[in-house]
């Protein structure tokens, strides 16, 4: 019964949580897309790997170690491999698929890091990039940049790699909500630790102190009216210059290599 009650909580607060229901959206989406030998950059404790697991043959992930053991998700998982955070170890054209997912704003250098994920994909290999636009600061002090459709379009092209689909996650309506329901959640409610037992917040550092219960009563039920809201108005007064951010979907050009 603790199971089923720690899933029916988990997919309750997928459904709340716009911004997660907007980037697992597109990357089940993307997942028919992805085939062979998989590598997840930044993969933390691997929260998407189920999604990718059917579709592929074997699914590596890597992280940057001395960033990963500050956060939530190294009490849940590890990597298969780590990395310097410079050169990822290993050879040219090892991957069909390389997956990144809300790695790049925490990274100081970002174009070194597109240019290594295309050096170890495969010609004709897919990459998949998902990359926020708007967000709040998050694992500080290494929150660095935020991602336009056109400026990961460049970053990428820089690269050797051409955009075939850009996706937009959200619209104004969720992520205002998502801004309202994340101050709700993490400053009133204190959920920070909740969220984590639930495999959530796995970029933060592990939280302090546990939630205000007496807030629980009403932080709920607000956030689950503004998700709801949200997601009705995001269909009936579509504006998407407003996102929580972007997938892209870039192939290596050429033949894919034996």
């Amino acid at each position: 019964m603790q199971g089923m009650a720690k899933r029916a909580a988990r997919r309750a607060s997928d459904w709340i949580d716009l911004r997660w229901s907007a980037i697992t959206g597109d990357l089940r989406r993307a997942a028919p897309l992805a085939s062979g030998r998989l590598l997840d950059v930044g993969c933390g404790d691997k929260p998407y790997e189920s999604i990718f697991a059917p579709y592929v043959d074997a699914y590596v992930g890597v992280e940057h170690e001395a960033t990963f053991a500050k956060t939530s998700a190294s009490t849940r998982g590890r990597p298969d491999v780590y990395y310097d955070g410079k050169r990822l170890p290993f050879a040219d054209a090892s991957f069909d698929t390389v997956l990144n997912v809300e790695v790049l704003e925490h990274t100081p250098e970002p174009q070194q890091l597109v240019n290594e994920m295309a050096r170890v994909l495969k010609r004709g290999g897919t990459l998949i990039v998902s990359a926020p636009f708007s967000f709040r600061l998050h694992e500080e002090p290494h929150d660095y940049f935020r991602y336009t459709p056109h400026g990961m379009r460049e970053m990428l092209a820089r690269a050797g790699l051409t955009v075939v689909e850009q996706w937009t996650q959200g619209g104004l309506w969720s992520v205002t909500a998502h801004k309202l329901n994340s101050f709700l959640a993490l400053r009133v409610g204190h959920l920070e630790a909740l969220g984590q037992a639930l495999g959530k917040v796995g970029h933060e550092a592990s939280a302090a102190s546990g939630p205000r219960l007496w807030t629980i009563p009403f932080v709920v039920p607000a956030m689950a009216t503004l998700s709801a809201g949200a997601r009705v108005l995001d269909r009936l007064l579509p504006e998407q210059v407003e996102a929580h951010g972007f997938t892209t979907i870039a192939r290596h050009a050429g033949p894919t290599a034996s």
